[in-house]
């Protein structure tokens, strides 16, 4: 899967979901090759991913063709059998045939299902497919690249051309060049037997006919010819901060690979391996392929189980041709010698960049020719990585050419794999890791430093979004994991601590943010890998300590608005501003953080109302601000479920003796009495984007009915209530519509919605303050809420030349005409909110309203919500005829969601108002809300908006049957035991057992009733179940149990 506005993919695999395009940049005159990833990193960016993809590198210089000579026509010296050279001369003019040797080597190559479980380093999570090939059958090892065996945590399966399939361990994968090798049990494999590809990389040379066999485009199997045309292209950019191969030479053929071939072999015509597919060009049909030479050298020592040394100084090298290297200053005697040693190659090596730190750090600079190392002569990659890669921890003397000079220098050679990362932490739903060489390398930094992968819910509060490098928390320093972990449990959870950091696109400029510790959401873990078996290995780590509830309460002063401001200067003490941040993304949420104003209605209790685009659903933290100087942790207490307001509960005694004042209602506005028409003269006092105050005296443009569409995911919208529209009005957050005398007659809100293409919009608009009556006023008197009625249906106003279309009774008409002034309109069913509701059954899309319990009701204020009333007598007008009905009205829940489990990565909860508004049927009352990325549940199918009906069989109805299932299932399954591959494998303790990975028949129905039964692989070492639940004794209001 290729983005269009990107030059180079890594032909790496396909992903889901597709990634976000990045723009082009033109650098000077020239235009330059746009290089990014189609991997899991393309599949969920952060929100700097834009700024991260504005740098690009253009074209590499490269050289001349081929490095080898040996003749790829003589089958015998590359040790094929005289069966398959009769296969490959048998036929009809003697020329050797493609088919035996494809036939072959097919049943080696396998087709990868994978998931990146965790973003970590350079990668983010999700699931692809990819290509891999075995390369020992008896150790059952698999060559594929390095960015589909990932440096992150990965579980793959691989499937061999008769549909076998086997579980993969990622037991080695590259730090800098892209590949690595996946381990499975051969004897899992009970219908075949694959052979091992032998690896060839001598054979290469331009002109050479090859075919790429492998998972393209997501196909099991594709075939793809080529010609070899280049040996020595430089390796390809596929984006800053992203992974990218340096240091190596890379093949190139015009075969149009694309997204899911990463990993195939390229054969040559007698089925040895020459190359491994890469990457490619979206717009030039080209593919790029890595060079076999030290790959060989990799296998054989994990084919014994030995350590892969990797050495490094920290530098960058290309290779430039003589011409170029002349400029540079190279001596002409120089030029003659290396020509004279090493006839076939047209350049040498130069140093492109120097990581600050490193260990070739003021020993080398960019532009320095090299010319040997420990005193032999050196032009290309291969042989300076072997030396590196022998001399891990000892001094190697480098010599070079630096303008008109020859230069020896001594660098000690680094640990490669030392400077790659291999631990994380889980931390408020987040990810840090080590600062890896890979992406220092990208920006030019030291390694080193705290980086986030992945900002969760804690560091996403102090904006620390993913490709920040996190320097301190408080005053103490975070320079590694380490001292990050220390660092964060000597805080309180429920407190808020100021964080340094720095954004690595711009990492000169330091940034300060103040970080909200929330850490009763998810659980806090470090995570290892075991370098044997590749799995990562979790201990639980020391969460902080709550704030104790007893602390010293705060005072701040409210200043005074200067006159020029009245009224606000009566209400200004009254507002707050709320933060409220979603742990997860539950009941239709898109986004995680949400900002507003909010005013108080009871000092002395500690409420708050607010609309419900600042507070959407009850999961959550709020943070309310009392002048600009205190910061409490709220509680979400009501959620209207008609009307755009919540109310919020937080403890008054912890701000002290600051003078807060409650909002002042106009009673007969509050009571209903009155309403604002179209030219009464307000005062809207609000609060503006940067939290200041904001008053403006204006007029009533208009008064309607608020009109919201439909949202996917399904979410809370505000219907069945008149809007107000002001004259001239200001940019702001929200606030109240006051008369002169600052007596609030409504409130002006954010309405959220969306467009016709599903695009989130918010609307500024005024509610009358009647709309809160009937909760705050039995609140304020016995601090209970009320009981929320309604007919579950959407209502909209029609006038009465449509009524008189659809067979009003004249005479009706003109009773209508008499009562209801100067605009007669009625009232219209739209649509049914609950297709199970009572009043669905009696009430249709298109009954005109006319009467309710015997009286005239053409005002939406009488049916959109009804209080204590459970049954209502209506008069309709249907099919041009007056009918009577008794409907029962239907009792609305003011706290939403009660309960969520996660479940293999799914969020599963009962199904809310917004979801049952859009199905004919309840299929069940086990809905998916939210699939996490890289995990079971988005590997498999198990999408949003689907009901979960069946498992194994059996039905789940309810919440507690869906619970009860998993658990009745949990202690049926026997663990399945395996015998070790080898002795290491042995050693590292027993595999994973059926327990916690096994697969699941699961039967989903979408909204649309169809039926499907998904084969879900459920994996409790990654996604162990937890659930959360409604608790109003916990500061939020909801309890974490990390284990059902």
């Amino acid at each position: 899967m290729t983005n269009p506005d990107i030059g180079l993919y890594a032909s790496r695999r396909v992903s889901y979901p597709g990634p976000h395009s990045a723009s082009h940049v033109h650098v000077g005159p020239r235009r330059p090759l746009v290089v990014a990833d189609t991997g899991p990193s393309a599949r969920r960016r952060s929100l700097a991913y834009a700024d991260l993809m504005a740098v690009f590198y253009p074209p590499n210089t490269v050289s001349q063709p081929t490095i080898s000579n040996t003749p790829f026509e003589c089958a015998q010296r590359e040790g094929a059998g005289d069966d398959l050279i009769d296969d490959l001369d048998g036929g009809e003019l003697g020329v050797a045939s493609w088919e035996p040797t494809l036939k072959k080597a097919i049943s080696s190559i396998v087709s990868i299902k994978a998931q990146c479980v965790r973003s970590f380093d350079t990668e983010t999570s999700g699931t692809y497919t990819a290509t891999g090939f075995v390369v020992d059958e008896h150790a059952g090892l698999i060559l594929s690249n390095r960015h589909v065996v990932n440096p992150a945590p990965t579980v793959a399966q691989a499937v061999f051309a008769n549909y076998e399939e086997v579980e993969l361990q990622p037991v080695y994968r590259d730090p800098v060049h892209d590949f690595g090798f996946f381990r499975f049990d051969p004897s899992r494999l009970r219908f075949m037997k694959p052979e091992s590809i032998r690896l060839a990389p001598h054979k290469a040379k331009v002109g050479m006919e090859i075919r790429v066999v492998g998972n393209d485009a997501g196909e099991k199997l594709s075939i793809l010819a080529g010609t070899l045309a280049r040996l020595d292209r430089a390796a390809p950019e596929y984006g800053t901060g992203e992974y990218n191969d340096f240091n190596t030479f890379y093949l190139q053929a015009a075969s149009g690979t694309s997204g899911g071939s990463s990993g195939s072999p390229v054969l040559d015509i007698y089925g040895d391996a020459v190359a491994l597919n890469a990457g490619g060009s979206s717009k030039a049909a080209s593919s790029f392929y890595l060079p076999l030479n030290r790959i060989v050298r990799a296998l054989e020592l994990v084919r014994r189980g030995q350590p892969v040394s990797r050495g490094t100084i920290q530098a960058e090298f290309e290779h430039l041709p003589y011409d170029e290297l002349r400029r540079l200053g190279l001596d002409i005697r120089i030029e003659t010698k290396m020509r004279e040693t090493f006839p076939a190659s047209q350049g040498m090596l130069v140093v492109r960049a120097v990581l600050p730190g490193g260990p070739a750090d003021g020993e080398l600079r960019a532009g320095d020719i090299i010319v040997a190392i420990n005193g032999r002569p050196v032009v290309d990659f291969v042989t300076f990585e072997d030396m590196a890669d022998r001399s891990v921890g000892s001094e190697m003397t480098v010599s070079v050419w630096r303008g008109n000079k020859a230069y020896d220098t001594s660098i000690r050679v680094g640990d490669m794999e030392a400077i790659s990362p291999h631990r994380y932490i889980e931390i408020g739903g987040g990810i840090v890791n080590e600062l890896s060489y890979q992406i220092a390398r990208s920006y030019g930094i030291p390694v080193g430093g705290v980086y986030v992968a992945s900002s969760g819910h804690v560091l996403g509060s102090a904006s620390a979004w993913r490709g920040s490098v996190i320097q301190s928390i408080g005053s103490t320093a975070t320079p590694d994991l380490d001292s990050f972990v220390r660092a964060f449990g000597a805080l309180r959870d429920g407190g808020r601590v100021p964080i340094k950091y720095y954004a690595l696109e711009q990492p000169y400029k330091q940034k300060i943010a103040v970080m909200s510790v929330t850490t009763h959401w998810h659980a806090m873990r470090v995570a290892t890998r075991n370098m044997t078996t590749g799995e990562w290995v979790y201990q639980d780590l020391e969460t902080p300590a709550r704030l104790p509830r007893g602390i010293e309460p705060q005072t701040a002063s409210i200043g005074r608005l200067p006159a020029s401001l009245a009224p606000g200067d009566k209400v200004w003490s009254s507002v707050v501003v709320l933060d409220f941040h979603c742990p997860y993304l539950v009941d239709g949420m898109k986004n995680t953080q949400f900002i507003g104003p909010g005013f108080i209605i009871d000092k002395d209790r500690g409420y708050i109302v607010c609309d419900r685009d600042a507070v959407p659903i009850s999961i959550g933290d709020v943070y309310i601000t009392i002048a600009c100087s205190i910061v409490l942790v709220g509680r979400v207490d009501f959620l209207h479920p008609v009307y755009n307001f919540a109310i919020i509960k937080y403890d008054p005694r912890l701000i002290g003796d600051t003078q807060v004042e409650n909002v002042c209602f106009h009673p007969d506005y509050l009571s209903g009495r009155k309403k604002l028409e179209q030219g009464d003269p307000v005062c809207i006092v609000a609060v503006g984007g940067d939290q200041s105050p904001v008053v403006r005296h204006t007029k009533v443009a208009s008064r309607s009915m608020v009109s919201t569409r439909e949202c996917i995911p399904p979410r809370f919208r505000c219907i069945n209530v008149e809007g107000i529209k002001l004259n001239d009005q200001p940019s702001c957050q929200g606030g109240m519509l006051c008369d002169s005398d600052g007596l609030v007659m409504g409130l002006w809100t954010s309405v959220s919605s969306q467009d016709s293409n599903h695009k989130d919009t918010t609307t500024m608009t005024g509610f009358d303050a009647a709309i809160l009556h009937h909760t705050i006023e039995p609140l304020g008197k016995t601090g209970c809420y009320p009981d929320i009625r309604s007919l579950d249906v959407e209502l909209w106003t029609i006038r009465l030349a449509a009524a008189r279309a659809l067979g009003l009774d004249p005479a009706r008409i003109q009773q209508i005409e008499k009562t209801c002034g100067d605009n007669p309109r009625l009232l219209c069913v739209t649509g049914v909110m609950a297709s199970e509701s009572p009043a669905s059954k009696l009430l249709r899309t298109g009954d005109v309203i006319l009467e309710k319990n015997g009286r005239p009701s053409h005002d939406i204020r009488d049916l959109g919500v009804l209080h204590d009333e459970e049954e209502v007598a209506l008069v309709v007008l249907r099919d041009g005829r007056e009918i009577a009905l008794r409907v029962p009205t239907t009792r609305l829940d003011g706290v939403g969601t009660k309960r969520v489990v996660h479940w293999s990565g799914a969020l599963v909860q009962e199904p809310y108002r917004a979801v049952q508004e859009q199905v004919r049927k309840m299929p069940s009352s086990v809905y998916v809300s939210c699939t996490l990325y890289g995990s079971p549940a988005n590997c498999h199918g198990l999408r949003p908006g689907m009901w979960i009906t069946e498992i194994e069989g059996r039905p789940v109805r309810t919440m507690d049957d869906f619970v009860a299932t998993l658990e009745d299932l949990r202690l049926d399954r026997v663990p399945c035991q395996h015998p070790p591959s080898n002795d290491s494998e042995a050693a590292a303790g027993p595999p994973r057992d059926l327990q916690s990975t096994q697969y699941m028949r699961i039967t989903v129905v979408n909204k649309n009733e169809i039926t499907k039964v998904l084969s879900l692989r459920v994996d409790n070492h990654y996604w162990p179940p937890w659930e959360l639940v409604r608790d109003l004794g916990e500061p939020s209001g909801w309890r974490s149990v990390q284990h059902i």
